[in-house]
């Protein structure tokens, strides 16, 4: 960006990354920074695994525990490095590619991670380095996603205010980071809340005041049956999905495939249908809240009897479920789709309505305090955002 198509106002100066206060320098990250980058051990080894060395990979650059342990012996036969706590951890290539973070734990770094040791606040330059990612992405690799590298970092234009402004700066963003730690664990909180809620009232461990008597368990196909209505290609395709339940496949995030010939023989789903997904080693019995079509490969169910969809929707995604349809079908965990012959021998429970009405209620009401903290966690992000964007630009000044 040159000087004539950047506005700039009194007191700053003209940068490649828009304009900044006169009083800030603009620097390589590479004139004032210490790299490295680690390697990786012989998988087929054991001996160089299961030690007692944390080995942080690209995906955990902002956790505080790794999935892998390396022993010295590994370390020794390869080219993985030291890092400690405090470090900037900078993901190089694969997903995380240009995701940054301050090292939590002291391990060592495989090679698709950059350890930066800047002569500056590092906090400063972390939080930096974050909000340029997308700069530093169309800069130096015209936007696409191809691999980063040391050198390539190396020359990253930072602007850099006097200390005691990153310090002042650091202090504010810090204290966001304080409050949307707080939260997180919070909305953790309340999440094994639930799980918990969920594995004693869906299977009557607990009872809710009012309620007493023994559960009726009956079989699956007593209050549920498959249905195959076929002849509606003119329908919204829909897919089964883990996390949202059957939603149309236009909101299906990255590459969707959408079928090319006709689907008239797809199947119809309506609201307050269940579909038994192709994932079914997940849980796989999934809510639809939208009317459509699916492949022929899905099975649809409707039930036959009077129940609390809610409940069952719940019952569902519960532990107890999914372990009655390991049991009923071998190989499961390997990704077997799981039949309604499969499913409709599975004893599951059929407490009276009222009863059914009033779980779900309670477990509907813990995903809305849920949401809610969720809500309030996306604006704390957004206005962290939004001092970033404005602190480590200059735009507005601590002194």
């Amino acid at each position: 960006m040159n000087k004539q198509a950047q506005h700039i106002p009194t007191g700053y100066k003209s940068s490649p990354l828009g304009p900044i206060p006169e009083d800030w320098e603009l620097k390589r990250l590479g004139d004032f920074s210490n790299f490295f980058s680690g390697g990786t051990p012989k998988s087929g080894n054991t001996l160089y695994y299961n030690g007692t060395i944390p080995f942080i990979r690209s995906g955990e650059i902002n956790r505080d525990r790794t999935e892998l342990f390396l022993s010295q012996e590994g370390i020794d036969n390869s080219s993985a490095k030291f890092v400690e706590i405090g470090d900037i951890l900078y993901a190089l290539y694969g997903a995380n590619s240009g995701q940054c973070s301050l090292s939590k734990i002291n391990g060592v770094i495989n090679q698709a991670i950059l350890c930066i040791r800047p002569k500056a606040v590092r906090y400063y330059i972390m939080t930096f380095l974050q909000l340029n990612k997308d700069h530093y992405y169309n800069s130096y690799l015209q936007g696409g996603q191809g691999n980063l590298s040391g050198e390539i970092v190396s020359n990253y234009k930072i602007a850099i205010p006097p200390i005691k402004e990153q310090e002042r700066i650091c202090a504010v963003l810090q204290l966001w980071d304080t409050a949307i730690e707080k939260q997180t664990a919070l909305i953790e909180q309340l999440t094994l809340r639930k799980r918990g809620l969920m594995q004693q009232l869906l299977t009557g461990k607990k009872r809710l005041k009012g309620f007493s008597g023994e559960w009726k368990r009956i079989k699956a196909e007593e209050i549920f049956k498959s249905i195959s209505v076929k002849g509606n290609g003119s329908e919204v395709l829909l897919s089964a999905t883990q996390e949202h339940g059957v939603i149309p496949r236009d909101q299906l995030e990255g590459r969707v495939t959408m079928p090319t010939g006709d689907t008239n023989s797809f199947k119809l789903v309506e609201v307050g249908d269940f579909v038994i997904s192709l994932r079914s080693f997940q849980g796989g019995l999934e809510y639809s809240e939208h009317r459509g079509i699916v492949s022929p490969a899905y099975t649809v169910l409707k039930p036959i009897v009077e129940i609390d969809k809610p409940f069952y929707r719940y019952y569902f995604k519960s532990a107890e479920l999914i372990g009655h349809l390991a049991i009923a079908v071998i190989g499961i965990r390997d990704g077997k789709q799981i039949s309604y012959e499969d499913f409709c021998f599975v004893k599951i429970p059929y407490p009276n309505i009222e009863e059914q009405k009033a779980i779900s209620a309670v477990l509907l009401q813990s995903d809305k305090e849920i949401e809610i903290q969720k809500q309030k966690l996306t604006a704390m992000q957004a206005q962290k955002k939004g001092l970033m964007q404005v602190l480590l630009t200059g735009k507005r000044r601590i002194k």
